[in-house]
């Protein structure tokens, strides 16, 4: 089975305690800010869990996720006999990241919510079928840098608004689902944000909010990290528009950047 990798510059470039704004600089290797106001009451050696994001992070389905839905859409058109207009691709990536069933309600309002999850039901299963086929894109070094984090006693986590079988394919395909810790995800009941899966983790795994960061590259993943008094690692060659993202501990433009910034963290 082969993912394709996306090929994108392994340069060291890494922004400790920004924001999304203007004024990008890059830093020296090994070298970080001990003053961001942002990391003021953070100690980098108390960190014991990271929490991943998933799609847009360690995995991207932009080049297939639009034709996807498009199916979808198409084949409950047609069992259905009810005419539903297809999204764009750029409307489509605005929602991607958020929870599933406001994915939906915000792409087709018009249909109920049973309808929706039919539709939705399909796009999971065509996703993961497309997946294990060897279709979308893995970001480069997710393996290596997932199983040397794990080797160094980090709590390895996902905290995805996906499902679980979504996450798995992905975790599976790339070769880390056994680096992971059980998987929480939502369950629109008692656990209806990325927020309050972080907060389960938290909770299961008896760890102060310094002690987990958050890694992702949408704003709900900046708002879980905020929610919980966490860290947050932005990875920039993600998903997020330009903007999205307000403020950061790290900014990722590689995920293997996290090998260093927790090398070299200030104690």
């Amino acid at each position: 089975m082969r993912v394709r990798i996306l090929h994108k510059s392994s340069s060291y470039f890494l922004r400790v305690g920004g924001k999304s704004s203007k004024g990008k600089k890059k830093m020296p290797k090994g070298s970080f800010s001990k003053n961001c106001p942002l990391m003021a009451d953070f100690s980098g050696d108390s960190l014991r869990a990271l929490a991943f994001d998933v799609d847009g992070t360690l995995f991207s389905s932009e080049g297939i996720i639009l034709e996807v839905y498009r199916d979808s859409i198409r084949n409950f058109s047609k069992t259905s006999g009810v005419e539903v207009e297809l999204p764009t691709k750029d409307r489509l990536m605005l929602e991607i990241g958020k929870p599933v069933k406001t994915i939906f309600r915000n792409l087709l309002p018009q249909l109920n919510e049973t309808q929706r999850d039919v539709i939705s039901d399909d796009v999971l299963r065509f996703l993961c079928e497309r997946i294990k086929n060897g279709e979308g894109e893995l970001y480069p070094f997710v393996k290596e840098t997932i199983e040397s984090l794990s080797q160094k006693g980090f709590r390895i986590l996902a905290a995805s608004n996906g499902r679980k079988p979504y996450i798995e394919t992905i975790l599976e395909v790339a070769g880390v689902l056994s680096c992971f810790d059980p998987i929480l995800v939502l369950d629109n009941e008692r656990i209806k944000t990325k927020g309050e899966i972080l907060k389960e983790y938290r909770k299961l795994y008896d760890l102060e909010p310094e002690k987990i960061l958050m890694i992702g590259d949408r704003l709900s993943d900046h708002e879980a990290a905020r929610q919980n008094g966490c860290p947050f690692a932005f990875c920039s060659y993600g998903h997020a528009p330009a903007g999205e993202i307000p403020d950061f501990e790290w900014e990722l433009k590689n995920l293997s950047d996290l090998n260093r910034v927790l090398r070299f963290l200030p104690a």
